[in-house]
């Protein structure tokens, strides 16, 4: 796309003039700075792609709240959608989801725990080799690292969740009175 010449200048013209009126109509509009943000940049990036039909004067600053105004609804219909797609993803996964074994006594809930006071690394590589059931090549690959290196945080992984239950490196059970292994 070429922009006439001095398009760019044009540009930091408005910005400079409108920035403020644009951040306080979003900003009063959204419920994150983030989203605040998004709504600046989609705006001015627009402005940036319609350079020749940006009005001169202060009628640049309405058209920059009609573009901004859009940009708000497209924002609102795409939470819109993804609320809608993550309750119906949760429906499904709730109904797929294996049940809970009678006879638990609370290990699930000690895993859980344990597993989740792991470091996000160490949490990750349990997760693609217990859940996903990929191989130490495999995790590699999705890691970026060797095979070798991979089956090394495994191992590592599989340590400090023992330890964090309690467990010997053999599995058997050194905080538990009743001797349980998992």
């Amino acid at each position: 796309m070429s922009h006439p010449p001095g398009a760019r200048d044009r540009l930091e013209a408005i910005y400079t003039a409108h920035y403020p009126a644009i951040h306080h109509y979003a900003a009063r509009r959204t419920d994150s700075p983030d989203d605040t943000a998004d709504v600046i940049s989609e705006t001015f990036l627009t402005a940036w792609r319609r350079i020749a039909e940006v009005p001169e004067g202060e009628a640049a600053r309405l058209w920059l709240y009609g573009v901004a105004r859009r940009v708000l609804a497209n924002q609102r219909r795409g939470e819109s959608r993804r609320a809608g797609l993550a309750a119906r993803l949760k429906d499904e996964l709730s109904a797929a989801r294996p049940a809970a074994a009678v006879e638990d006594d609370g290990r699930h809930d000690r895993v859980r725990a344990a597993f989740d006071e792991l470091s996000a690394r160490d949490r990750e590589v349990l997760a693609l080799a217990f859940w996903e059931k990929l191989t130490g090549p495999e995790i590699g690959k999705v890691l970026g690292c060797t095979a070798t290196a991979a089956r090394i945080r495994l191992h590592r992984a599989r340590k400090r969740l023992a330890v964090g239950l309690g467990l010997t490196e053999q599995g058997q059970a050194i905080a538990e009175p009743r001797g349980e292994s998992l």
